[in-house]
C-alpha cells in the first residue's frame, strides 16, 4: 500500500530580474512515500535547488512560488503561516544545504547550533540537548565530540563543517530530510560513511529523503526512485535501477552516457551537445530539443506532457 508523505503538484517557482522572469520551476510535480530514498538529478541550473528550497518556503528573493501544492503529510504547506512553517522546519522537514559555510552561523560555537536546533522544538533540558550533540558528532564521524562542540566553524575543515550540518539536520529525527549535494566537500570514503548513516537513519526511523545530486553513483547506490530535471522541467520518473538500465529520455540517456566506465571500460564518455537554454527565454516546445538528436518538427512546436509508459516509469517525450 503506497503510503505519501509529499506531494508536489503542478509547482511554478519563478524569479523576477531586470533581464526578465526566470522559469526555475516551471511545472514541476512529483510524490514521495513515507520512507522512500528519492533521488533528484540534472546538470546544473536546472532547478533542482529551487524545487528543494521551495518545499520548505525558503525560495530567496526575488523569487517566489508562483502557483502550485506542496501537500506535506496531508497539509498543503503554501497555506501554512509562516509561525507554523517555523515548527515544521528542522523538525518535521530538515534540509543539508550544499554550502556549509553559509549554514553555519560564525558567532556562535557548533554546540550552540546544535543544541538550539534540538530546544527550539523539544521540551528538554540544555544539559539533555548537550548530550544528544555529543552523540550526533560521533554519529557523523567527528573525533574528539565534546571538544568540537566548544569550537567555532571557522576552526573546522570544509569536510567537517558539512557533518556538523547533518547532525543538525537529523537532531530532531525529521520526517523529510533535504540533501542537497550533501558530500561534495567530503573525501570519498567519508561520502560513504555519511549516506550509509542517512541510509541507516532512514530505515530505523522510517524517514524520507530526498536527494539532489550529479553524482549518478550515489543515485545507483543509495536511492529507490528517481526523477531526472531539465531546464525547469521534469522529463523522466520511474525506479533508480530500471531507468539506469533503461533510460528513456534522451537527455537521460545523454547523461548516462556522460558518466565514465559505464557499459564497460572501453565505452566511450559521450558528450550532450549545446548548453543548458537560458530559464528567462527556454525554448519553445520541448526544452530538450536544440540538444537532442531525435528531435522531430513536433518537438520544437509542441511540448510533450508526462506520460506512463509502464508501471512506475514516467516520460516526457514525443518519441513515446
Amino acid at each position: 500500500m503506497i503510503n505519501l508523505l509529499l506531494e508536489i503538484e503542478n509547482l511554478f517557482v519563478y524569479y523576477y530580474s531586470l533581464g526578465g522572469i526566470i522559469r526555475a520551476v516551471d511545472g514541476v510535480s512529483l510524490a514521495i512515500e513515507r520512507g522512500e530514498f528519492f533521488g533528484l538529478i540534472g546538470e546544473s541550473g536546472c532547478g533542482k535547488s529551487t524545487l528543494g528550497n521551495a518545499i520548505l518556503r525558503l525560495v530567496p528573493p526575488p523569487g517566489r512560488i508562483v502557483a502550485g501544492r506542496i501537500i506535506f503529510d496531508g497539509e498543503d504547506l503554501l497555506h501554512k503561516s509562516e509561525e507554523e512553517m517555523r515548527a515544521i522546519r528542522g523538525n518535521k522537514i530538515s534540509m543539508i544545504f550544499q554550502d556549509p559555510t553559509a549554514a553555519l552561523d560564525p558567532v556562535y560555537t557548533i554546540g550552540d547550533q546544535i543544541i538550539e536546533a534540538m530546544l527550539a522544538h523539544n521540551s528538554i533540558s540544555r544539559k539533555e540537548a548537550e548530550k544528544r550533540a555529543v552523540e550526533l558528532l560521533k554519529m557523523v564521524g567527528i573525533p574528539r565530540p565534546e571538544a568540537r562542540l566548544r569550537e567555532y566553524p571557522h576552526q573546522l575543515s570544509g569536510g567537517m563543517r558539512q557533518r556538523v550540518v547533518i547532525s543538525i539536520a537529523i537532531a530532531n529525527n525529521p520526517d523529510l530530510i533535504i540533501a542537497d549535494e550533501p558530500t561534495t566537500n567530503l573525501d570519498v570514503t567519508i561520502e560513504a560513511q555519511i549516506l550509509t548513516l542517512l541510509d541507516n537513519i532512514r530505515k530505523k526511523l522510517n524517514t524520507s529523503i530526498l536527494l539532489i545530486t550529479h553524482n549518478i553513483g550515489i543515485i545507483s547506490e543509495y536511492t529507490d526512485r528517481l526523477a531526472v530535471m531539465y531546464a525547469g522541467k521534469l522529463v523522466e520518473i520511474g525506479e533508480t535501477e530500471s531507468v539506469l538500465v533503461d533510460p528513456k529520455h534522451p537527455y537521460t540517456q545523454g547523461l548516462l552516457g556522460a558518466v565514465p566506465g559505464r557499459g564497460g571500460r572501453k565505452t566511450r564518455v559521450m558528450e550532450i551537445p549545446g548548453t543548458v537554454p537560458s530559464l528567462a527565454n527556454p525554448p519553445r516546445g520541448c526544452r530538450f530539443h536544440p540538444r537532442c538528436p531525435y528531435a522531430t518538427e513536433i518537438c520544437s512546436k509542441e511540448e510533450p506532457e508526462l506520460r506512463t509508459l509502464s508501471e512506475g516509469r514516467i516520460v516526457a517525450c514525443h518519441l513515446y
